[in-house]
């Protein structure tokens, strides 16, 4: 093999050396930045470029969302307390040209600003305001940071603080405070458990005393009326008893004045009866009865009476053999 023929296999391997080194992948989440002899000249998307060698250089930029960790540091809040404040911060590249030029160091950068920005808006607030209102402070970091990191080519999607610690002290306060406030919770609550079963149990008692009154209420009106039911049965009764009576008696004296009227009375009769209605005459209280009657008359008819009851005596004393007369 000839010299000439090695040199131009060398110059042929050298070539293709160098026409290999022009060729850049660019992959699905970055951009390349060319630049032709020290100045920009476009932007490559994701696919297989080629480029001049030693005339042009590619500058591969991150596309995909990053994330950065800020350092703790010590912030003084708007009460004077000290409080240690850590955060993180997810930024998403936006124009790959201006992160390149625009910022030498943009994860140092954005760091920076971060810390700066979190004493600023920290220190406008109280301690208690710090620790519940981490959503307020991590939308008004992310609208500062997000202005600030425009101009670089990026965009903050979020920040996230992370932790806020008090001293020791100030926590071992927090924690009394919050015990204290625990144990009064409690306290209230069983206060209103005790008053909601003193009320309940006064209810219970209404009701059964509301209750109770009905019933009797009730009982005594069903005793009532079974009274008055029963007074109106005997009331019937009585009322009947001597409707009957005076039914009977109307009917006996009718048979009695009837037989007088239709047959003729006679002393004897008029004895007896004139007798009937001493007896009853003789039944009340008066002292003094008056006699309005013919007296030679009845004295005949009491001794008619009398004769005939000796006729009636002998008869028997006849029949029976003598014996004593009756006293009465």
């Amino acid at each position: 093999m000839t010299a000439p023929i090695v040199a131009l296999i060398l110059i042929a391997v050298l070539l293709f050396v160098v026409a290999l080194s022009g060729v850049r992948i660019v992959h699905p989440f970055q951009k390349g930045i060319v630049e032709q002899l020290g100045k920009y000249k476009e932007t490559k998307n994701p696919g297989l470029h080629v480029i001049l060698p030693f005339a042009q250089t590619i500058t591969m930029v991150d596309m995909r969302e990053q994330v950065i960790d800020v350092p703790p540091q010590e912030v003084i809040t708007s009460d004077n307390v000290v409080v240690s404040v850590d955060a993180v911060i997810y930024y998403e590249p936006t124009d790959p040209q201006r992160m390149q030029y625009n910022v030498a160091n943009f994860l140092m950068a954005i760091t920076k600003l971060a810390q700066t920005n979190m004493r600023n808006v920290i220190g406008d607030m109280t301690l208690d305001q710090a620790l519940t209102s981490r959503d307020q402070l991590n939308s008004n970091l992310r609208q500062i940071l997000d202005d600030a990191t425009d101009n670089w080519g990026a965009r903050v999607m979020r920040v996230e603080i992370q932790r806020i610690d008090p001293p020791p002290d100030v926590m071992s306060a927090m924690h009394e405070q919050m015990k204290a406030e625990r144990t009064r919770r409690a306290q209230v609550t069983t206060a209103d458990g005790y008053r909601e079963a003193a009320i309940l149990s006064a209810e219970g008692d209404k009701q059964a005393a509301i209750l109770t009154a009905q019933g009797v209420r009730e009982r005594q009106m069903l005793e009532a009326q079974g009274q008055a039911q029963a007074e109106r049965e005997l009331a019937d009764a009585e009322r009947y008893r001597q409707e009957t009576t005076a039914a009977g008696e109307a009917a006996a004296i009718e048979l009695v004045y009837g037989a007088i009227h239709r047959g003729g009375p006679t002393n004897d009769l008029l004895a007896v009866k004139y007798l009937e209605a001493l007896a009853r005459i003789g039944d009340g209280r008066a002292t003094k009865i008056f006699l309005p009657l013919d007296g030679s008359g009845m004295t005949g008819a009491l001794a008619g009476l009398a004769e005939l009851f000796r006729e009636t005596h002998a008869e028997r004393v006849a029949s029976d053999g003598p014996g004593e007369l009756p006293t009465r």
